[in-house]
């Protein structure tokens, strides 16, 4: 990589993690830290989708944390609805109904949909029908 700016390396983490290869997205971040270079929002999205896409529900609720706590990053929508999806995917439907509830800004259409996804996706239909009724 001949330009190493957060702008480079977020598209790459970014790339990486949609296309299914997360290890090389956690990898790419790691170079980033060591590179100096700070993650900015997107570079967290990245971070969180790839946490979320390989079930690395821990680590990506560590770094959730840590882009307020470590670098200053306030999470909007796109943030905690990457934890919502990492949650639901896992299994955690209890975790991640919570999480909603106690999220500091008002969950939008995509929030809802994750969460009913992973409802669908682990038969949970009590859920489901809560989750939908909420959406409304």
């Amino acid at each position: 990589m001949t330009k190493r700016d957060v702008f480079t390396f977020s598209c790459l983490i970014i790339g990486f993690a949609m296309h299914g290869n997360a290890e090389k997205s956690l990898d790419l971040f790691s170079e980033m830290l060591t590179a100096g270079v700070k993650p900015n929002e997107v570079t967290f999205v990245g971070v969180l989708t790839a946490c979320s896409h390989a079930g690395l529900v821990e680590e990506g609720l560590i770094q959730f944390d840590n882009m307020l706590k470590i670098y200053g990053l306030h999470p909007d929508i796109r943030h905690y609805g990457c934890v919502v999806d990492m949650l639901g995917r896992a299994g955690f439907l209890d975790k991640a109904e919570e999480f909603v509830k106690e999220m500091p800004i008002e969950p939008d259409s995509s929030i809802w949909g994750s969460l009913l996804a992973a409802c669908k996706m682990h038969g949970n239909v009590e859920m489901g029908e809560r989750v939908m009724q909420r959406a409304l």
